[in-house]
């Protein structure tokens, strides 16, 4: 594509992509998947489903808050004109590209869910939230473990491959009781917790945060250790740990980003709870649907977690500021 810039392939593959939603809709979704409701009954996510190009139509749209964070993102990293050296998440880098890509891949990928209430729409809306969830913790793993160039991606790559094809011909857990995204966002926490402690003693103890981070989202550590044959993965919250073999050569400035990301996305989750065909607040012919506004609440947190990952820099050049 001649002078092509990162936005404008973006916006061409949302184009193409919504061709191509438009024309496999045209004749209507078929038969739902074995766990959706049929038209005119209350979804899953409270609002009623109907017989247009969107079962969930306020649901769908929701989810347009992602494609607008990802392409301000890619408009930040277009123009920036900073060293590059000062931050992997500074200028046209490809992990600031493929976080930005992941972040406007949300977007369709849940819109495909709630849009067709097809097995594939769930499918591609599972891959999309691994697709970006993958790439904070294997990140800040690269940077402690000390990496070769590439390990990333490769790594990146083939476990989102793995569970691309684990959900698509085995089940949504891979056969094993085993939820990436839920997972991962265990060993993003505990990942960064080493990021900003790192010794050998938070090493050893820093998978007990995991525990935490499951108490957080209603698990409790009783529950956990009760029932090893069901959370046998608990082991994994050691694996930031044992493989953050090197203190980070880079630091982070914490507040206000992380924190507006944290809370951002908690909030986000808190709505979620509300927004189910069970609750009480379920409202399924309003035009404002709990589970829409998670989606944009979400957008928020992705957009302050970009900007928290651009503050990071060398120690040294942080130390040199400080003194200066």
């Amino acid at each position: 594509m001649r002078n092509a810039t990162p936005i404008r392939v973006a916006v061409a593959a949302l184009g193409g992509f919504a061709v191509l939603y438009l024309a496999f809709g045209a004749n209507g979704w078929g038969s739902p998947a074995a766990n959706e409701q049929a038209i005119g009954e209350v979804s899953r996510w409270c609002e009623r489903v109907t017989d247009g190009w969107l079962r969930e139509p306020v649901n769908a749209l929701g989810n347009l808050g992602f494609v607008v964070a990802g392409l301000a993102m890619l408009r930040v990293l277009q123009r920036d004109q900073a060293d590059r050296a000062l931050s992997p998440f500074v200028g046209l880098t490809p992990i600031a590209l493929l976080y930005a890509g992941a972040t406007i891949f949300l977007g369709p990928g849940s819109a495909v869910m709630h849009g067709t209430h097809t097995f594939f729409g769930a499918w591609l809306d599972n891959v999309s939230m691994v697709a970006y969830i993958l790439i904070p913790w294997l990140y800040n793993l690269s940077l402690l473990g000390r990496w070769q160039p590439g390990t990333f991606f490769r790594a990146y790559g083939g476990l989102l491959a793995t569970y691309a094809l684990g959900y698509w011909f085995i089940a949504p857990d891979l056969g094993i009781n085993f939820e990436l995204f839920d997972v991962s966002i265990a060993l993003w926490i505990i990942s960064e917790l080493v990021y900003r402690f790192w010794s050998p003693a938070v090493r050893v103890w820093s998978g007990l945060f995991g525990f935490v981070v499951g108490f957080v989202f209603g698990i409790t550590p009783g529950e956990m250790l009760a029932a090893p044959a069901e959370y046998w993965w608990v082991v994994l919250f050691w694996l930031p740990g044992a493989l953050a073999t090197h203190p980070p050569e880079r630091t982070r400035t914490y507040t206000p980003w992380f924190w507006i990301g944290v809370g951002s996305f908690m909030v986000a989750y808190a709505i979620w709870l509300t927004g189910t065909n069970e609750h009480e607040w379920c409202r399924p012919d309003s035009i404002v649907q709990a589970h829409a506004i998670w989606h944009l609440v979400s957008a928020v947190a992705t957009w302050s977690f970009f900007r928290f990952l651009r503050t990071e820099v060398p120690a040294a050049d942080r130390t040199s500021r400080l003194r200066a």
